[in-house]
């Protein structure tokens, strides 16, 4: 039975939008979509791993880029309530009052820690200026003066009692304008002078001597007494002081506790807070103009340092933070501590620390891109710590990867509950899995993106609401239900199957955004299908430039190719040329040649490194089938010469299999091979047809070399059987075919392909009398074989 070719309604599946209503006219009468069509498994891992609360699930959403991962996930999580899960907390960072190099976080309820940091500044505002008013009026200076005049009085009637006493015993007690004392032996009313002294007799002097030393024993015995006062009195003014501040601090900080009785946190670090004032009263009282200058040094607001709340995550928009990292720096996610410089001193405390993305992510979702973050040292490793632990502990890189003893701040770590989100490709993951053990634990959870979904009805329906999505959120021109049906059709192209429609978004932002592009510029208030098809060929032109130069290699008769007549040993096989962007289909020729031998099949293009292995693996097949074929009995006497004609670069893949096969019959038989038809397709061991990939492209290929080497409506291509549900061609084809001017057969046996190459019936086995019928393709070849062994016996005879 001929083999008959396909249909033009076999070449492409047309949108047909049944399951729309017909009143839709364009994506302005269809809601846009809140979901990402086509990846329920995905969506379902992402829900599971939300919903546990367990350590270690963490999710790695896999798949292309493109495929909208992170719209799918976004758009899940916009709509997910934590409330159902976990309370949200607002993070704060505060000094640490017994040990400033170790700064406290606070833990404060949604919202409060903003309200918290104003209150505080009110506080300290007032503060500023109530202290210093507190102990500049005159009950203070009359309470202070009266302590100073009891202790002058004390130490002035001291001195006067050892004074009468010395006075008493001749001896004169001063004290010099330094402050110091001094004792002199008295003449009467004058001071001894040397001759007077030596005048006295030696009794006298030892006298005189004597008491000296006892007032001068009395007199350190006094001023130690001073010493003792002096203490008492700094501590009675001291507890003055602090009276007065307490006063201060009562009136200004009890109705502050008092509103946050209810916030245990809180309510410490006010009672610690006071404490600390009392015991610092000198910052506000403004003693030391340096270290005061210090202590307010500030880029925000005037006010004390050392009391400033640093809000470090504020929660105030009552929803589940959702920080998306582009750039995953060691700073940009774990955060840092500033240092800053005043006076030439640099100095660093609490509130210069600073948040990174998992303080702000704290309590909802990171999303990473996968890549970036291995690419950036000690990014992995510290993500990993802190999953493991729960804890963001905020210490320095440099720190962290210097041996250096410098001193700096240790801040308490802040308690993590975070999901992350890596993104990434299949190649990360398994580099992962593979290579870092705890990866598996934590990140338990794996969201696989389809790449593509099942072409129905109802899904062309959901693809046209995704289609007004990106309409809508570009603020683009609606698409008509024309240009809706063309993009679908487009959609399945780019899936390689007219059952499927492709899930890789980007594509379809780009062709609307360039088909919006069109539109306007033609002053259309809609998207129609010409703007769409305008917008592919414009897309084609900016990227066809490697296929231009290779189809012009086929009109200057550069590269050798026949579209007629027939030819023994030589066969047009189709091959795909892939670059970044584009892939187009290309002709080749491909030759076999043969001469005595032991039936071995030699892969030129093997043999000069120019094959990869998965073409060798498909010449050893067909070696195999032609063994099938010929070598059940006896030895193939003919060796083959393999090659792809005019092939200076790589070759692989196995879809050249059937056309190399074919190539090898026809000078095995002697029979030519028809030049107006090309080929393409894998086999196995047994002849049966096998799929490949871009089927499309390289009919295409085919199709438009004839149309340079010269039409006519013999030409065509053959395919296997099961690559007929990849055929999406184009519209110029697909009416070529519809009118009879060009063929597609999709054959399901290598045998299939002979009969259509040679006009010849392939042959079948009598395995009763185990030869073929003499007048088909395996019988001519079989008969020559057979001619080749009787003669190589006869020879064997001659030369025994």
């Amino acid at each position: 039975m001929p083999i008959s070719p396909l249909t033009s309604a076999e070449l492409y599946l047309p949108s047909l939008l049944s399951s729309l209503d017909a009143k839709v006219k364009s994506t302005k009468s269809l809601n846009p979509l809140d979901k990402i069509v086509g990846q329920e498994r995905a969506q379902s891992a992402v829900e599971f791993a939300m919903s546990m609360q367990d350590k270690g699930y963490n999710i790695y959403a896999i798949g292309r880029n493109g495929l909208g991962k992170r719209t799918m996930v976004m758009r899940y999580l916009d709509r997910y309530d934590p409330g159902l899960h976990h309370p949200l907390y607002d993070w704060c960072y505060v000094v640490n009052f017994t040990d400033a190099r170790t700064p406290k976080v606070l833990q404060l309820p949604q919202g409060k820690g903003a309200q918290f940091k104003k209150d505080i500044e009110e506080l300290m505002k007032r503060l500023v200026k109530a202290l210093p008013l507190a102990f500049d009026n005159e009950i203070y200076y009359t309470r202070a003066d009266k302590l100073k005049a009891q202790l002058a009085s004390k130490q002035e009637a001291a001195l006067n009692k050892i004074t009468k006493e010395a006075a008493a015993k001749h001896i004169s007690l001063s004290i010099t304008a330094q402050g110091s004392y001094e004792l002199l032996a008295m003449n009467g009313d004058e001071p001894h002078s040397e001759a007077t002294f030596a005048a006295l007799s030696h009794k006298q002097q030892q006298t005189l001597e004597n008491n000296i030393s006892e007032i001068e024993s009395k007199l350190r015995e006094v001023v130690r007494k001073f010493t003792a006062w002096e203490e008492r009195y700094s501590d009675q003014q001291q507890k003055h002081d602090e009276q007065v501040a307490q006063d201060v601090l009562v009136h200004l900080m009890d109705p502050l506790k008092l509103s946050y009785a209810d916030y245990p946190v809180i309510k410490a670090h006010l009672h610690d807070m006071h404490k600390d004032i009392i015991e610092n009263l000198d910052i506000f009282l403004e003693q030391n103009e340096e270290q005061v200058a210090l202590a307010y040094a500030s880029m925000q607001k005037k006010m004390p340092r050392r009391y400033q709340v640093n809000v470090l995550v504020n929660q105030a928009d009552k929803t589940m933070p959702i920080v998306v990292e582009e750039s995953p720096n060691y700073h940009n996610i774990f955060g840092y501590i500033e240092n800053a410089t005043f006076k030439g001193t640099i100095f660093s405390d609490f509130s210069l620390i600073r948040p990174g993305s998992l303080h702000r992510a704290n309590g909802g979702v990171l999303m990473i891109d996968a890549i970036k973050v291995l690419e950036q040292p000690y990014v992995w490793d510290g993500l990993k710590r802190a999953l493991r632990s729960r804890q963001l502990s905020l210490s320095s890189l440099e720190r962290e990867v210097t041996l250096s003893g410098t001193i700096s701040l240790d801040p308490e770590p802040m308690p993590l509950n975070v999901k992350i989100i890596l993104f990434g490709d299949y190649q990360t993951y398994q580099l992962l899995q593979h290579y870092d053990p705890e990866f598996k634990e934590l990140f338990r959870v794996t969201a696989d993106f389809e790449d593509e979904m099942p072409r129905t009805a109802q899904s062309e329906a959901l693809y046209a609401q995704f289609i007004s999505s990106i309409v809508r959120g570009n603020k683009m021109l609606h698409c008509d239900r024309g240009a809706i049906k063309r993009i679908i059709e487009f959609s399945a192209r780019q899936a390689d199957s007219k059952h499927k429609l492709s899930l890789h978004s980007a594509d379809i932002a780009n062709l609307l955004r360039e088909a919006n592009y069109v539109a306007k510029s033609s002053n259309a208030n809609m998207i129609r299908v010409s703007h769409v098809e305008q917008a592919l060929y414009n897309h084609e032109l900016r990227v066809c430039r490697l296929k231009d130069n290779v189809m012009q290699s086929f009109v200057d008769g550069t590269t050798l190719i026949d579209t007629a007549n027939k030819v023994v040993g030589q066969i047009n096989a189709l091959s795909v040329i892939a670059t970044s962007d584009h892939q187009f289909g290309v002709p080749n020729r491909i030759t076999a040649t043969t001469a005595y031998g032991e039936g071995a099949v030699f892969d030129i293009e093997r043999k000069v490194d120019l094959g990869g292995s998965i073409h060798s693996k498909g010449v050893m097949i067909l070696t195999a089938y032609l063994a099938t074929l010929f070598g059940q009995t006896d030895k193939i006497p003919l060796s083959t010469h393999l090659t792809f004609e005019q092939n200076y670069g790589g070759v692989d893949g196995d879809s050249a299999s059937m056309a190399e096969l074919c190539a090898i019959l026809s000078a095995f038989s002697g029979l030519p091979l028809r030049q107006d038809i090309a080929i393409t397709g894998s086999m196995n061991q047994f002849g049966h047809a096998q799929p490949i990939g871009g089927v499309n492209e390289k009919i295409e290929g085919f199709f438009d070399v004839c149309t340079i080497k010269g039409r006519s409506d013999s030409q065509g291509v053959i395919i296997p059987q099961a690559n007929v549900q990849n055929l999406m061609l184009r519209a110029d084809i697909v009416t070529a075919v519809n009118e009879g001017r060009f063929s597609i057969w999709a054959i399901n046996h290598v045998s299939e392909a002979i009969e259509l190459l040679t006009d010849i019936a392939c042959g079948e086995r009598d395995f009763e009398f185990e030869d073929y019928p003499p007048q088909t393709v395996l019988g001519i070849a079989d008969k020559r074989l057979q001619k080749l062994r009787q003669h190589a016996k006869q020879q064997a005879k001659k030369a025994d």
